[in-house]
């Protein structure tokens, strides 16, 4: 596995070794002590899937301590612009985000760490998306911010006039209005 860093230090690219032949392909999407030497400890507790259509945008979504969540992302299936955000009030890279596509072709994957928002975009006709998280679902500690906040500035290059969002994103609040992390501590 090779590990790249981003612009944001603590959300990271990992991009598999693919060995392929005329059968398919096989590779390693996970190794707990190749994880520990590049990023850190971790404990993943839960897997989630997404099925969704071109044009879904899900997103900015985050869960606040002590249900925070760190995350390793990856499309199974498709094509996605994925997109994680410091929303660490105290962080250097406070408001700053990397946006890297996922797809079936490049197998990479983006580990989020907590502390940050999360969203990807459709590309393809459809994208089966998965992740792994190291803290459980709890609706109460659930939040998430507008993809559109022009204090952030995400380019999603994508005509917005397409987007396909639920209510509950279309109404999430600004950055500015949003409960987030106090400091850049990792939860």
């Amino acid at each position: 596995m090779k590990f790249i860093q981003t612009k944001l230090p603590e959300v990271v690219i990992i991009e598999p070794k693919v060995f392929g032949d005329d059968r398919g392909y096989f590779m390693e999407t996970f190794r707990q002590d190749l994880f520990e030497k590049n990023i850190r400890k971790i404990d993943f507790i839960q897997d989630n899937e997404s099925k969704s259509k071109r044009g879904v945008l899900r997103g900015l979504h985050y869960q606040l301590p002590p249900f925070a969540q760190s995350k390793l992302v990856r499309v199974i299936k498709g094509k996605v612009l994925d997109v994680a955000v410091d929303i660490r009030k105290n962080s250097p890279t406070f408001k700053q985000y990397v946006a890297v596509e996922l797809s079936e072709e490049n197998k990479r994957q983006l580990f989020i760490p907590r502390g940050f928002a999360h969203g990807f975009l459709v590309l393809s006709d459809e994208a089966i998306f998965t992740y792994k998280v190291d803290n459980y679902y709890s609706p109460e500690h659930d939040r998430s911010i507008r993809f559109d906040d022009l204090e952030i500035g995400i380019d999603w290059n994508f005509p917005k006039e397409e987007l396909i969002i639920s209510e509950k994103d279309k109404n999430a609040p600004f950055l500015k209005d949003a409960e987030i992390f106090d400091s850049i501590e990792n939860y």
